[in-house]
């Protein structure tokens, strides 16, 4: 995928990101300590573009990536206590996969891989949704996918994230784009040799995935920069709020742990970590915990909280790296302004 939009706005959207990388940085994701759903790292050279994330409904603990473009039909089982590779699935059946960019789960127990993404900025005719039964033994294996045709109402989009209503099965795509995208309602069930034509019904953010909780009441996107949860009902996105989101590299992948009580954000690159945050009303750990990274805050941080980084020194080091964000930004921001005029 792209990692940021072209023309003006692209230039400066790109030159803050690096800035902001470059003043965080990018800290280790906290040890293994032996429990699921933690921190953790993807250790398979083989995945250097995770590009989405989904937690396994059929094993605890493990979670379902892929690569981006120019990978071929895989998608591969990581386990999160060990960040380590527990299948790699080849999916037999479909086409050339072009820009894959989600996964989901349905109630079903189906894994949805969606190939949706149009580097070209919208101009691809149609774009392709991917599905095949959750394998009930993690071992590396060749399995039969479907493959559907998919279109929007309202011409050609790109997009980086697709979601499955947990209780009724619908697929959601959210579409990106940097003045604001829009979430599309898939049929009520999705139709191979045919097309499947997606409708707009709301209004996003500039979007790089998504996910529903695992009741269907919640709805949470993700930008390079930010996340919101929705509450979710009738179909429609109802009241929302900020989630803080790690800092990483290349923010594109989110998904609830199968228990709710957090959601898992992930990144593109080489060993790019996985980092957990606590959702409100979501489980244990005290409410101090919740709307936190877990641990040492993963990748270099999060957005938004700097204040509670462990002792007196770890709170003013935590302040001086937001405030040298804010700072940073703001300086390459005005000389951008300033370079364009």
């Amino acid at each position: 995928m792209r990692l940021y939009p072209t023309g003006p706005a692209g230039t400066r959207a790109a030159a803050l990101a690096a800035a902001l990388l470059l003043l965080a940085g990018a800290g280790p994701a906290v040890a293994d300590d032996g429990r699921p759903d933690r921190d953790f790292t993807i250790e398979d050279p083989r995945v250097t573009e995770s590009s989405g994330l989904a937690a396994s409904r059929a094993h605890p603990g493990v979670y379902w990536t892929h690569n981006d473009s120019d990978d071929g039909p895989y998608v591969f089982a990581v386990d999160s206590r060990t960040g380590r590779t527990l299948a790699t699935i080849t999916m037999r059946g479909v086409g050339e996969p072009r820009d894959v960019e989600a996964i989901s789960i349905g109630p079903d127990g189906d894994i949805y891989v969606g190939d949706i993404g149009d580097n070209l900025d919208g101009t691809w005719s149609h774009v392709w949704i991917y599905r095949f039964p959750e394998p009930k033994q993690l071992r590396d294996a060749t399995v039969d996918a479907v493959q559907y045709d998919v279109k929007y109402a309202d011409g050609p989009r790109n997009a980086e994230a697709l979601m499955v209503h947990p209780k009724t099965g619908r697929v959601y795509i959210a579409s990106k784009n940097e003045d604001g995208g829009g979430l599309y309602e898939g049929p009520a069930k999705l139709t191979a040799g045919a097309v499947n034509t997606f409708r707009r019904v709301d209004e996003v953010p500039w979007v790089t995935d998504g996910a529903f909780s695992p009741d269907g009441k919640r709805l949470v996107l993700r930008s390079y920069f930010s996340a919101r949860e929705y509450a979710f009902e009738n179909g429609r996105l109802g009241e929302d709020r900020s989630v803080a989101a790690p800092f990483q590299r290349q923010a594109e992948s989110v998904t609830y742990t199968a228990d709710g009580s957090a959601l898992m954000f992930g990144s593109e690159g080489a060993r790019s970590d996985v980092v957990r945050v606590e959702v409100a009303g979501g489980g244990s750990g005290g409410d101090q915990d919740r709307g936190k990274p877990s641990g040492s805050g993963g990748a270099g941080g999060e957005a938004g909280d700097q204040g509670d980084a462990g002792g007196e020194d770890g709170g003013k080091g935590g302040a001086g790296l937001g405030a040298a964000i804010v700072v940073g930004a703001g300086v390459l921001w005005f000389a951008l302004r300033r370079k364009r005029g």
